[in-house]
């Protein structure tokens, strides 16, 4: 009796497994009809939107479907069909050849494009990582990446792009990031050659997030200041150059904190915030962590309303924590922060920098005790600051000296009787100090102006041809289907 129980529990699974999904298959048949049509006609676009299409399906993939596509598209029996095959679960495999024996209908006919074959590598590639079976997933991927090396057309670029992003992800995630550096050196220098812009940018992205893995950022700066540059590209093409410019600038700033260069780092962190899309809540978190750091330490404090961004109120906390001890200069407040929030700050890779904020709580405090004290002891300038030194009346001096030293603090030191003695605050108009943030203010409003004329760009005969609506659909599906994939990425980055 109890053996008839667990052989129907065993059943249960193979029968549901055997029959492919309805719901995805002709989805699946539809997308590849739509890469064969632009594989003919050169259009670049449409293996571009059977990409996001492949990732609004990717949830619903499962091993049945994927035999099935494969028989549908692939020749049985071929080298490619057995190599993909193999990679699929075995009692699927077997079922599936039953259900497909009885059918009189005849075999369709096959498609021997390379678009094809690249996309069918990429399907079953992402269905091995969505299983967690990672080792399959990297013998998948070092296979098509073989392939990809004999392909050279511009309507596989799209599709590259994507494998070689999985195939990144398949090594990181077994911890494996240091082996395939070679080969994506090697990778982007035939990308260069064959002059695929997607495939550079998307390679470069994959080379730096693998130095940076390693904190190698002498060797990720060395390679960013020699490849090639990120460019504009036009509306068309911007929609798929968005993901990679948005980590380019998200690793450039990150380099550019380790580099101290903390003016440029804050510009492309934020600049990488806003630019991306509003579904990448993940990255967007990691944009805005990094450059709540860039900005106390270059002696700001941000704004309470950054903490506060839709989604984001958690996981900024330990931040906004922070930052409330770097405002009120409290050492001890700071240190019992760091401690509390260790963890995270290493997961985020924080800690070094955290390190280095000490510093700025230190001066902070420092300043407002300047403020509050015309003349105070430097023994109750230590006992203020909560110095925990074995000597903290001599560290508060050099601390002293040097605030005053480096323009932070308006004080004089006497040294013979261990006093700080803070100079009268005079008038700030009579001084030279308003007209110099005007000026600044001024030029930067009229540099903004001049970059966006600039950034102006009219396609010829605008003013008599305008946008039809079916155009206007297409356009607003695609920018749907892109915040969808980006969602969908989203897990996979961070």
């Amino acid at each position: 009796m109890t053996q008839d129980v667990e052989m129907a529990d065993q059943a249960l699974p193979s029968k549901s497994l055997s029959s492919p999904d309805p719901s995805v298959l002709p989805h699946l048949k539809e997308i590849a009809s739509l890469i064969e049509t632009g594989a003919y006609a050169r259009e670049v676009r449409r293996i571009s939107r059977a990409v996001r299409l492949t990732m609004v399906l990717r949830k619903k993939l499962k091993a049945s479907s994927l035999g099935a596509f494969l028989n549908y598209v692939l020749v049985p029996g071929s080298d490619v069909h057995s190599r993909l095959s193999s990679f699929l679960p075995k009692e699927d495999e077997h079922d599936m050849e039953v259900d497909s024996a009885p059918s009189g209908t005849p075999a369709p006919v096959k498609h021997p494009l390379p678009e094809l074959e690249i996309y069918c590598y990429l399907l079953v590639l992402i269905f091995l990582i969505d299983q967690k079976k990672y080792d399959e997933a990297k013998a998948c991927s070092s296979a098509s990446i073989a392939r990809l090396k004999t392909v050279n057309r511009r309507t596989v670029d799209v599709l590259a792009s994507r494998l070689y992003f999985y195939y990144s992800l398949c090594y990181e995630l077994t911890g494996d990031l240091a082996e395939i550096r070679g080969n994506l050196l090697a990778l982007h220098r035939i990308a260069t050659l064959r002059r695929d812009e997607l495939g550079q940018e998307t390679l470069l992205n994959l080379l730096l997030r693998n130095y940076l893995h390693y904190n190698l950022y002498d060797q990720a700066e060395k390679l960013r200041s020699k490849a090639p540059h990120f460019e504009a590209h036009s509306n068309q093409q911007a929609i798929f150059h968005t993901i990679p410019f948005c980590r380019y600038l998200f690793y450039l700033g990150k380099i550019r904190t380790i580099q101290l260069e903390y003016t440029d780092a804050k510009e492309s962190l934020l600049q990488a915030a806003r630019k991306a899309p509003q579904a990448a809540l993940g990255f967007r978190v990691q944009c805005n962590k990094w450059a709540i750091i860039v900005r106390l330490l270059l002696g700001e404090i941000p704004e309470r309303t950054v903490f506060m961004q839709k989604g984001m109120e958690k996981a900024l906390r330990p931040y906004f924590e922070l930052t409330n001890a770097v405002r009120i200069g409290d050492l001890e407040l700071f240190r019992n922060v760091a401690e509390k929030f260790s963890s995270t700050f290493g997961s985020d890779r924080t800690n070094n920098l955290i390190v280095r904020l000490r510093h700025n709580v230190i001066r902070t405090g420092l300043r407002n005790i300047s403020i509050s004290y015309s003349r105070i002891s430097l023994t109750d300038v230590a006992k203020k600051l909560r110095l925990d030194s074995p000597n903290p009346v001599a560290d508060a001096e050099s601390i002293v000296s040097k605030a005053i030293r480096d323009g932070a603090i308006d004080a004089t030191l006497d040294h013979a009787n261990g006093w700080m003695v803070s100079k009268e605050t005079g008038d700030i108009y009579s001084t030279n100090e308003p007209q110099i943030a005007f000026n600044s203010r001024i030029a930067f409003c009229l540099n903004m102006h001049n970059e966006a004329v600039r950034a102006l760009r009219f396609p010829p005969n605008s003013h008599k041809e305008k946008e039809s609506a079916e155009k206007r659909r297409e356009r607003q599906q695609q920018e749907q289907e892109l915040a969808q994939h980006i969602a969908e990425e989203d897990d996979d980055d961070f």
